[in-house]
This record gives structure tokens, C-alpha cells and sequence, in this order.
């Protein structure tokens, strides 16, 4: 590989993953992320489905009267998922605002405070309309957090403030200090709603979710997309960049959106077949990055499969070394114990394994073999187990996940074989040098 390309890709790509917006608005979804994961079990465990003749739903139903257990999964699902996108423009306003050392919790709360200005209210009793609090305004939310904390950080520097006398306490003089900003911020959002309605007849959620957001989603539930963020993550890791923390701030927003989405469905079908998007976060953690990027699990299998009976061998010992913590999908001992990181053995099979993988992962949802993904678990969740939850309960998914594993081990082998003979020749060479 050209070492000038190389550097060349290094640095844009440190310079993505250093992007403050970017970086808010990766940390921003990461910091919800276990009310999404709570959500989600809430949903689950409230449509469990059947595991042979026990029927979990009817055994509670029994004990606990028809559906009367299942309020508490479903109040838990109105503060998470009912309300994501007023989570989430609080979340990277804070990001942000900290980023740049500001105050913020008041970013926060003038972000927050504009999105609800703009949410629609229902047309009987002047509430707010849920539909806007939760998965569709989500691009609103990070337009609003990203444009509102800029604005708040440029008023600030302007001076735009109000003195404040020594001795007060820093609470109370960060707060008569943000008063004419936040006014100022307010008093905008308040003139853009009224214009935005009285000209388009519509809100600006309406309007962003039909004309942007729906369609971007829609092309993100793709194959090719999927192939392309699964090899570009892979080559990141590659050169030693963590693919995963620098296309966060692009990717977690529209596949989190997708199993948001799938969420909600199921709260309403109980089926896992019949939600409607097949990449999703879970999609790619549980059935294409299982040990992590580059599905080292099964490299760590493929080299215990050809090293077995190798004694002090390099690639045994990192082997074993790294097995506990790819379980859990930890793949940093194997990406720098090995390396993988720059080693031209390694380069096909890293790159291309999670790419089949998804063609593999794509088609058997979209064929209906494996029910679609309907439950976010954390990243650290061991293959077999995350397989069969994201899927609802489904044995079919882990089925699935012992397939793809398997597939990348066969595919591992070779190239181990001829990485293991390469480091015995190297220490031959270097012993007889001696």
C-alpha cells in the first residue's frame, strides 16, 4: 500500500473523527443509549414471543390480569421512545456547549426548550403531539442542538451579557449571564415558527420529516449502504484509527433512528417479521461485528483451529489472550496484539469478511428466514445471546450468528496459515542471525 496514500487517509480521517459537531452529536446519542437499551427490553419483555409450549405473555397474563402488568413496559416506552428527539437535542446541545467549555446545561435547556416551541400541538385539548417529541424529530433535534448551541456560543463571545457584581455565586452568575441570549434565542425560534407556519401551513417538522428525513432513512435501509459503512469502518481499523468512534457522529444517528422505528412497529404488530427496516445498528453489531470490527471472534477461532498444536507461537498466545474480551466483543488485544493494524496478511480478510457477512445478514432478513432486528442490547453482549434478543426471542437468529461465524472462520484460515508460517520464518531468521 503506498505510505503516502496512507498518511494522506490518516490525517483526513483523524480530522473526521476530531470534528466537534460530529463528535456532539456521536456523544450525544451514546450518553440516551441506556434509556434506548431500557426501552427496548420494556418492548421485548412486553411482546415476548412463545419459547416451545411456554407462552410468556399468557403465564403473566394469568398471574397479573389481562394486559394490566404490561402498563409498566409501556410507561417506561413513553419516557424513552415517546420522547427521544427531546432527549436527544438536550444530549448534544450539552455535548457541544461542553465541547467548547460553555455552560452546558443551559445550552440544553434553550435547545430543548426551542424544540418544544416548534413541536405541533394536537388539534383537541393544544397538547403536544407526541408523534414530534419521539423517532420523527430526530434530524430537527440535531439541527436545533448543533445551530442553537452555535448561536448561543457567538452571543456569548458578543458580550450579549449582563454583569454581574464579584461574590455572586457562580450558579446564579452563569445564569443572569445567559438571560439576554436565551431571550434573544427564544424570541427567534417564537418569529420563525409564526413565519414557517403562516407561509407553509405546515411545521417544520412536518415539512423536514417528509421532505428529508423519511427519504434518508429509507436509502440508509440499503445494501449498498450497509456495505459501504461495514468497509469503511474496517479500513479505518486498518490503519489504526477506531472506525467506530469517527463514523459515529455520521452513522449512529440513522441506524439508531432505523431500530427506533423497527421498536415501535413491534410495539404494535408483536411481530418481529413485520417492522420495516433491515439495517440497523443492532443489524451490523450482532450479525456482521461480532467479537468487533472485522469479526475478529472468528479469527481468534481460526487461529486456535490452525495453531493448536504450535507451542509458543505468537499467534496462539494473543489467541488466547484475546478470547476472553472478544467474547464481549472487545477487539482491541487482537487488532494491536497481532497486529492486524497495517499487516498486508491481514488486509483481505478484515476488509472483505464484514462485507459478506452483510450480504449474507441482508438477505436472509429481507427473504424472511431471520426476523428483522426489534431490540437494541449493549455492544458488549456475547454473540448467541445478542442474536437470539435483536430478534426478538428468535432461535433463528442465533442461527444465523453461528452461520456467519463459521463462514468468517473458513474464510480466516488460510490467511492464518500463511501469517502463522511468516512469524515462524521471521523468528527462524532472527535466531540464526544470532
Amino acid at each position: 500500500m503506498d505510505s503516502k496514500f496512507v498518511q494522506r487517509f490518516i490525517e483526513i480521517a483523524s480530522l473526521l473523527g476530531r470534528q466537534r459537531h460530529l463528535v456532539a452529536i456521536r456523544d450525544g446519542f451514546i450518553a440516551i443509549i441506556p434509556f434506548i437499551i431500557v426501552g427496548s427490553f420494556a418492548v421485548l419483555i412486553n411482546n415476548f414471543p412463545p419459547i416451545g409450549s411456554f407462552h410468556f405473555v399468557e403465564w403473566m397474563n394469568q398471574r397479573f390480569g389481562d394486559e394490566n402488568w404490561q402498563t409498566i413496559g409501556n410507561t417506561i416506552w413513553l419516557g424513552t421512545f415517546a420522547i427521544f428527539g427531546l432527549l436527544i437535542v438536550f444530549s448534544i446541545a450539552y455535548q457541544l456547549a461542553k465541547s467548547y467549555q460553555m455552560d452546558g446545561l443551559t445550552a440544553g435547556f434553550i435547545a430543548t426548550s426551542s424544540y418544544i416551541m416548534l413541536v405541533p400541538t394536537t388539534p383537541n385539548d393544544w397538547g403536544l403531539d407526541f408523534t414530534w417529541l419521539g423517532l420523527k424529530g430526530v434530524f430537527i433535534a440535531i439541527v436545533l442542538a448543533i445551530g442553537l448551541t452555535e448561536l448561543y456560543r457567538m452571543l456569548i463571545q458578543s458580550k450579549l451579557t449582563i454583569k454581574v457584581p464579584e461574590g455572586v455565586p457562580s450558579g446564579v452568575e452563569k445564569s443572569i449571564q445567559s438571560f439576554i441570549p436565551t431571550m434573544i434565542i427564544l424570541i427567534l425560534v417564537g418569529l420563525f415558527q409564526w413565519t414557517f407556519a403562516l407561509l407553509m401551513d405546515t411545521s417544520i417538522f412536518e415539512f423536514v420529516y417528509y421532505a428529508i428525513q423519511q427519504p434518508f432513512q429509507g436509502l440508509s435501509d440499503t445494501l449498498p449502504a450497509a456495505i459501504i459503512v461495514s468497509f469503511l469502518n474496517q479500513l479505518f481499523w486498518f490503519v489504526g484509527l477506531h472506525g467506530t468512534n469517527i463514523l459515529g457522529g455520521i452513522v449512529e444517528p440513522i441506524y439508531l433512528s432505523l431500530i427506533l422505528e423497527n421498536i415501535n412497529v413491534f410495539h404494535a404488530t408483536k411481530s418481529a417479521f413485520d417492522v420495516p427496516n433491515i439495517v440497523t445498528k443492532p443489524f451490523l453489531d450482532a450479525f456482521v461485528f461480532m467479537g468487533g470490527a472485522g469479526t475478529t471472534l472468528s479469527l481468534i477461532f481460526a487461529i486456535l483451529i490452525v495453531a493448536r498444536k504450535e507451542k509458543n507461537n505468537q499467534y496462539k498466545e494473543v489467541a488466547k489472550l484475546s478470547l476472553p474480551a472478544g467474547i464481549f466483543n472487545i477487539n482491541e488485544p487482537i487488532i494491536f496484539g497481532l497486529p492486524i493494524v497495517l499487516n498486508l496478511v491481514m488486509f483481505i480478510p478484515f476488509l472483505f469478511i464484514p462485507t459478506i457477512l452483510t450480504i449474507i445478514s441482508y438477505f436472509s432478513l429481507a427473504t424472511g428466514l431471520v426476523p428483522k432486528t426489534v431490540a437494541l442490547v449493549p455492544w458488549s453482549t456475547p454473540p448467541i445471546l445478542s442474536g437470539y434478543l435483536v430478534t426478538g426471542g428468535s432461535f433463528r437468529g442465533i442461527c444465523l450468528q453461528i452461520f456467519n461465524l463459521f463462514v468468517a472462520t473458513m474464510i480466516y484460515i488460510p490467511f492464518v496459515h500463511i501469517g502463522i508460517r511468516m512469524a515462524i520464518q521471521q523468528t527462524g531468521g532472527e535466531k540464526g542471525g544470532k
